[in-house]
């Protein structure tokens, strides 16, 4: 039987309360959970999709040296970039400083590695920011850029993140890719009108994938466009 989760962390930042749970599932293994605003955003147990991010994006670029990704989570997509011996360094932007500084202290395996690893930069920053140049030790070009910010855009945790999802700012984020290189979405659930957005600005591919969690069948999808 499962462990009722334990909070080990928790803070309110201007968009609201987040909260890094710990619990033990029914074969003993230790599970973490991030909840952000009131809402589930990411456990331990399948972290398949976030995986999915990186892999599938790297596969597509010859030579990602250069790796932005926005949203640190719970640190898996990026420790996946990190696997590719292709990749000289990662830059993550995470608007929750909180969260950065959970990583800092290693409160999770992963979080610690990445904040650890000498090819990782951990930005307390938000990625629009980053993707605008406003930040000095974050500059593009990038061969990659990952978003992984939100559930997608019509399923959002923070409101504010709509905007990340507009024309205009993926046009942006799209300037700052080198030749050859990908922007690449994540979202919880296929998302016509941003895949129709986003061909309307360079190729784009879909990607669906099929994941089967608590017994619920769900269906969330990769947005990788290359400009």
């Amino acid at each position: 039987m499962d462990q009722a989760p334990e909070t080990i962390a928790v803070a309110t930042s201007p968009r609201g309360e987040v909260a890094l749970r710990e619990r033990r599932d029914a074969d003993g293994l230790v599970v973490h959970e991030l909840i952000v605003a009131g809402i589930f955003a990411m456990d331990t147990v399948d972290t398949s999709t976030e995986t999915a991010l990186a892999v599938r994006s790297l596969e597509r670029v010859e030579a990602p040296r250069r790796v932005l990704v926005g949203g640190l989570g719970l640190g898996f997509t990026s420790w996946q970039v990190l696997k590719d011996p292709r990749v000289r360094e990662v830059h993550v932007a995470e608007i929750e400083e909180d969260l950065v500084q959970w990583a800092r202290l290693g409160l999770t395996p992963t979080l610690g590695v990445l904040a650890r690893h000498p090819r990782a930069a951990l930005h307390a920053r938000d990625v629009a920011i980053v993707l605008r140049g406003e930040v000095d030790e974050a500059q593009g070009p990038w061969d990659l850029v990952l978003l992984d910010v939100d559930n997608g855009p019509s399923f959002l945790v923070h409101e504010d993140n709509g905007r990340l999802y507009s024309t205009p700012a993926l046009s942006s984020a799209l300037a700052t890719v080198a030749p050859g290189g990908i922007l690449a979405i994540w979202s919880a659930q296929p998302e016509p009108d941003l895949l129709a957005t986003l061909a309307e600005l360079a190729p784009t591919e879909e990607i669906l994938l099929p994941v089967v969690r608590q017994g619920r069948s769900l269906e969330y999808a990769l947005y990788l466009t290359r400009p």
